[in-house]
Parts: structure tokens; C-alpha cells; sequence
């Protein structure tokens, strides 16, 4: 029969986690998990041609308890020959700061010293201590929120971050499992009080949902919801190429989807192609959000705003990503010379008025103002109340105020919608075609296309 430190090193060739020669950091909280990861990876260690150190983030948020906690870590470390290295952050004002829950702003902290650990060469790998259990726990928990297959994907064995990576050698190992081994090695760990605290989500499904599942449902529920988020992550994988395949084909490299492009992909793709160009620009999104995003893109909505300050709109047939900033004047307007380039911090944009050459096909010119019509410096502003505006191929001139209500463009993304005027004419409005009068209708003159990018 197997013993447990020989399960965990199968586990860790398997998924690659760990090679000959890595400095490995073991982060060690001081609980029955990472006290036992800590005990193994002594085991295996010499096997795997690794070399340890410890590592411990003080949260500082349990006071004379959680000092104790690191300095019995020290003393795991000083017992065992190890290097030792740790560090302590302000979690609680770091949360009150950035808005975060504890558990979310701990996290960042405790992962920004592991970054800093790779960054320095100190150590090549992190090992945390994340268990089977933990998994279920996760996937419970995402699933609740909303999750889709990549949120079921749960905690992947193996995260790169600049420097090298975190790894989780214990995905597959239970919690019981870890507290008989220290009960055999006669290892003491410290029981972390805020564990028992109901008021953490995931406290509530380890203490209460989780077991419920186990007694009425199936008693093997945690290892059924580790071996999904396997699956999921298999799911993901295979998408990820397929996004990885597709969106150079309708992405700018900027902050543009082409939607004619967009549109031929199956759903499935479509979300996850969305969702990826957001993260590109450094864009978190939840389901509603992609959901909301395909429905600009289908016309449904002129524009939608994004977590981080962002909003997408649709002009013509481009999606366009933007990041939205709040100024305390009331209006903006900038000076744009034909030819040339103006930056709006207003709305986190900058816009250029581009000559194209005579001899062009319509279709590319389809989008062209005749530029003999035009000023040779036009304004980006914001729309002003009576600003009217014909776009190309509508019935009749409107308020613009009636234009961006018919979109749903509401609240402050309105108040700060941008225009382009040539004197008192609006020649231009984001997410409209030109003005009627002015479209260039001589494919032998050359035109003039307003283009935005963001800032």
C-alpha cells in the first residue's frame, strides 16, 4: 500500500510541479495543512532533488495569535534546518483601502510576497497547501456565484506568476487524511480560530453545506466536485487554444472586436473570446458582464459599462473597449487638426482624423467624410443639449439626446458622450454612422475617417 508521501510525489511528477534542482518555498501558514505539506516535502524532498525553505505571511489580523503563529513556524523551520523567510502586511487597512473582504485582501498581500520571493531568485517555486477539500469547497462556492466551466475549474494545480510559479502539491489528498499523518508523526499544528468564524462564506460551506452534502447526498461529494473541476479544466484548456487560434483574426491587438467576425463564431467561443479580449486590457468580467457585452454586440444596447472603469460600445461593425474617467468640469473640448490626433482624458480615449486617398473602394470609404466639406480643424467634445446630428442611411435628423436614449446610453456615460463638430455641425457621433450630408460620395476624392483608441 501506498503511503501518503509517496501519493503526493506521484501527484507532483504527474502535474510536473516540481523538478530537480527548484528552490522550493513551502508556505507555511501554521495550520494542519501546511504543517503536513511542510512534513512531506521533507520526505520527498532528497527523492525529488528539491531544495526547501519555509515560507510565512503574518496577516496580523488575530493579534498575539497570529504573532504566535509565526513564530512556531520560525521554530518548524529553525527544527528542521530550514531557511526561513517571512513577512508581515496590514491586512485589515489594506482591505478598508482597496474595497476588498478580508479574505480577498490577504490574499493579494500574501501573493505579492510570493511574487516578490520568485522575483529575487530566492526560491523558484511556491508550494501552498491547498487540499481536496478545498477544491469542493471552491467549486460549491463558484457554482453559487454564477460560475461557468472556467469558473468550475476551481484551483489549478499549478499558477505561473513573474519569476516562476505556485503549485499545489495536495489537490488531491483530504484534510483527514493530512491530520492522521501529523497524528502518526506526532506533529503538533495551531488551529487557526477565524476558521470557525461563520461569517466567511467559505467557513459556512466547510463547516455546514459541504457536510450536509456528504450525510444526505453522497458521502464521496468532495472528491465528485474535485474530479469536475479536472474536467472543467480540461474544458478550458481546449477553449483556451481555440481562443488563442481566433481572436487574432477579429481583435486590433488594441481594444477592438470586429463584430461581423465575432458574430460567425459559436456562442460557446463568442463568450469566451470576449471575455479573454477584456482580460487583455486588464478587465475582470462575470457572466452578466460577457452577457451584456454580446448584446451591444448584437445591437441590442448601444454600450455597457465594465468593472475597472471600462465600458464597451459598438460603433459600425467594431466593438470598442474604453476606459471611462471622471473629470470635474462640466464639459470638454479639445482642438483635432486635419490630419492629427487629440487625447480626451475625459473619456479615456484619444481621437485621430485620418486622410484617406483617392481611388479607394466604396466599401472602404463607406465610413469617409468628404473632408472639402469640413474645417481644417474640427472639436471633440462632448454633446451639448440641442446638438442635432443625421446619421448615414436614417430617415431624418434627431436630437442627439433622442439618439443616445433609443441606444439606452444612460447616466454619466451620456453626460459625457463624445462628438466630433466642424464649427456648430456635428459631423461625427461615437457609435453612429457619419453625418448623411457629409459622406464622401466621390470615390476619386479623398476622405477623412474619425478614429478612436483608448488612452
Amino acid at each position: 500500500m501506498k503511503t501518503l508521501a509517496q501519493s503526493v510525489i506521484e501527484y507532483i511528477q504527474g502535474n510536473e510541479l516540481l523538478k530537480p534542482g527548484h528552490r522550493a518555498g513551502i508556505a507555511v501558514s501554521g495550520g494542519v495543512d501546511s504543517v503536513a505539506l511542510l512534513r512531506l516535502a521533507l520526505e520527498f524532498a532528497s527523492e525529488l532533488g528539491v531544495v526547501l525553505s519555509v515560507v510565512h505571511f503574518n496577516h496580523r489580523l488575530r493579534g498575539e495569535e497570529s504573532d504566535a503563529d509565526a513564530r512556531f513556524v520560525a521554530g518548524l523551520a529553525a527544527d528542521h534546518g530550514l531557511a526561513f523567510h517571512c513577512q508581515s502586511g496590514e491586512v485589515r487597512a489594506y482591505s478598508s483601502e482597496r474595497h476588498l473582504s478580508l479574505e480577498a485582501a490577504g490574499r493579494e498581500l500574501r501573493y505579492q510576497y510570493f511574487q516578490s520571493l520568485l522575483r529575487a531568485r530566492t526560491v523558484d517555486r511556491i508550494a501552498t497547501a491547498h487540499t481536496l477539500d478545498d477544491q469542493a469547497e471552491t467549486v460549491i462556492l463558484r457554482l453559487a456565484r454564477g460560475a461557468g466551466t472556467r469558473g468550475l475549474a476551481g484551483i489549478f494545480p499549478q499558477v505561473a506568476i513573474e519569476g516562476g510559479a505556485v503549485v499545489r502539491p495536495l489537490l488531491r489528498t483530504q484534510r483527514c487524511e493530512l491530520e492522521a499523518y501529523l497524528g502518526s508523526c506526532k506533529q503538533n499544528w495551531h488551529e487557526d480560530s477565524s476558521n470557525r468564524d461563520l461569517s466567511h462564506a467559505r467557513n459556512r460551506v466547510r463547516h455546514g453545506i459541504l457536510p450536509a452534502l456528504e450525510r444526505d447526498l453522497n458521502p464521496n461529494v468532495g472528491e465528485v466536485l474535485a474530479e469536475t473541476a479536472d474536467l472543467a479544466r480540461a474544458e478550458e484548456e481546449f477553449w483556451q487554444q481555440e481562443v488563442d487560434r481566433v481572436l487574432p483574426t477579429i481583435w486590433n491587438g488594441e481594444n477592438v472586436l470586429k463584430v461581423s467576425g465575432l458574430h460567425c463564431l459559436p456562442l460557446a467561443l463568442r463568450r469566451r473570446v470576449v471575455r479573454h479580449a477584456a482580460e487583455l486590457l486588464g478587465v475582470t468580467t462575470e457572466q452578466k458582464h460577457v452577457r451584456d457585452i454580446l448584446n451591444v454586440a448584437a445591437g441590442g444596447a448601444a454600450s455597457v459599462e465594465l468593472p475597472n472603469g471600462w465600458s464597451v460600445a459598438r460603433v459600425l461593425d467594431e466593438l470598442r473597449f474604453q476606459r471611462r474617467r471622471v473629470s470635474a468640469v462640466s464639459d470638454y473640448a479639445y482642438p483635432l487638426t486635419v490630419p492629427g490626433e487629440v487625447d480626451v482624458p475625459e473619456v479615456g480615449a484619444a481621437f485621430a482624423a485620418v486622410l484617406n486617398p483617392a481611388g479607394e473602394t466604396m466599401s472602404i470609404l463607406e465610413g469617409c467624410l468628404d473632408v472639402s466639406l469640413l474645417r481644417k480643424t474640427l472639436t471633440v467634445r462632448n454633446w451639448r443639449p440641442g446638438d442635432r446630428y443625421w446619421p448615414a442611411h436614417s430617415k431624418s435628423e434627431k436630437k442627439i439626446k433622442e439618439l443616445l436614449q433609443e441606444r439606452r446610453v444612460t447616466g454619466d456615460e451620456r453626460r459625457w458622450w463624445p462628438v466630433v463638430a466642424s464649427g456648430d455641425d456635428v459631423v461625427w457621433v461615437r457609435g453612429f454612422p457619419i453625418a448623411s450630408h457629409l459622406r464622401l460620395r466621390d470615390v476619386q476624392q479623398g476622405g477623412l475617417v474619425i478614429r478612436e483608441r483608448p488612452l
